[in-house]
């Protein structure tokens, strides 16, 4: 796949802002997946593919987790959502969306759901 689609360089301001400024949710869920803690898959966060920044991506696994908090629970942002999700999809992803009370809530169970996504 070309690598010209990965961490454009027009978004690295807007990348590093978002790394410095995460949300609780993303901060909780970042613990468990930091330095290749889950399955020894490594992850990394707020990672840009073409336009679109995503939460987690682990490009042994093409795996994106998406963390949706407020935002996304209206309808229009939801299609927004539904379209990104399907470009990604069509490049070869595996999207993953999760609401941010889960990561609180059920945190195994989210990290488990996760893993259903590795191949290998």
């Amino acid at each position: 796949m070309n690598n010209n689609i990965h961490n454009r360089k027009y978004l690295e301001t807007r990348r590093k802002d978002l790394r410095n400024n995460s949300t609780s949710a993303e901060a909780t869920l970042w613990k468990s997946l930091q330095k290749s803690q889950l399955d020894g898959r490594k992850f990394r966060r707020q990672h840009s593919i073409k336009n679109y920044i995503v939460d987690f991506y682990c490009s042994s696994e093409k795996v994106i987790v998406e963390l949706d908090g407020a935002y996304h629970l209206n309808f229009a942002n939801q299609n927004k959502d539904f379209e990104r999700d399907k470009q990604l999809n069509q490049l070869g992803f595996k999207v993953i969306r999760f609401e941010n009370k889960e990561v609180f809530e059920n945190l195994e169970g989210v990290l488990n759901e996760i893993k259903k996504y590795f191949t290998s």
